[in-house]
């Protein structure tokens, strides 16, 4: 879908800390299904879905956006950690399929302006001009845009933008995953049934058996809590009552806000780093269907 917005007046903003990976060829679909946690094969070209990669044991690698840019023409947008250790982690499995994979210098993730499709999991744009995410949630309107790196809407990161984006992500339950916080959780305790991030009819992957089992046998105990406080910090452990309940996944820039990996059934008396933090509502909207 063409854009309809004229970027050449636009301001769009990098975003500090995305890696974009382009994934090509053939057996690309299959691959991808093959490896990660979504259905790849239910994703029609000019349509995206968050997906993500785990270890054997069912723990979370990466959360991406994959977007299906034409037939066997895949972007992932990765939104934390390295591209080159995600691209060296997929190479290892790619054996004789015809595919080819690496970062994708030719696109910069930017914020920008709506690129209006009416369906929040359509790609708008182009090749020649640039792709456009709609990553809205009830929380307000957002679009990432993947823009040319020479393209004459495209403006340095600046700290406002990327704090507002991160505590936007963190409210509607998208978890950001520093690297001491990757292959800690499982998809279920992560909650990303909410964004409809993994599935559980596609055919085996890594780590498909935990998630299975997880599910059918109902042993998660353990899920996404949005909470408020002061100081808090990825990795600091969660009490309720004085007993260890759980941990912070990830943070916003001032510490104020975060997604915590806990008890479902724990009390409301809790404090992070011996300070009180209250809970917060997830925020919906944020799916995206394929």
């Amino acid at each position: 879908m063409p854009f309809k917005t004229n970027l050449e007046t636009t301001r769009c903003p990098a975003l500090s800390g995305f890696g974009v990976i382009a994934v090509e060829g053939r057996d690309a679909a299959s691959f991808l299904q093959s490896q990660s946690m979504n259905d790849v094969a239910a994703l029609a070209p000019g349509r995206w879905q968050w997906n993500g990669l785990l270890t054997p044991k069912g723990r979370v690698i990466a959360l991406f956006a994959l977007a299906c840019v034409a037939d066997g023409r895949f972007i992932l947008v990765l939104p934390d950690g390295s591209p080159a250790e995600l691209v060296a982690h997929l190479r290892r499995f790619v054996f004789r399929s015809k595919v080819t994979l690496g970062e994708a210098p030719a696109w910069v993730v930017a914020a920008g302006p709506a690129a209006a499709t009416g369906d929040p999991g359509a790609i708008a744009g182009d090749p020649d001009h640039g792709f456009a995410l709609d990553w809205s949630g009830e929380g307000g309107p957002r679009w990432l845009w993947l823009l040319p790196p020479s393209h004459p809407a495209l403006a340095p990161a600046d700290d406002a933008t990327d704090v507002a984006w991160r505590a936007m992500d963190l409210a509607h339950g998208l978890p950001r995953l520093a690297g001491e916080q990757r292959e800690a959780f499982t998809p279920q305790m992560l909650s990303l049934e909410r964004l409809g991030a993994f599935s559980l009819k596609k055919g085996c992957y890594p780590g498909q058996e935990i998630v299975a089992r997880t599910h059918y046998l109902g042993q998660a105990k353990r899920g996404l809590v949005r909470l408020h406080g002061t100081g808090l910090r990825a990795g600091m452990p969660v009490e309720a009552g004085g007993q260890s309940v759980g941990s912070l996944a990830c943070t916003d820039a001032a510490g104020a806000q975060a997604l915590a990996v806990m008890t479902l059934d724990a009390g409301d008396d809790l404090a992070c780093g011996g300070l009180p933090c209250r809970r917060g509502d997830l925020l919906p909207g944020l799916a995206r269907t394929r």
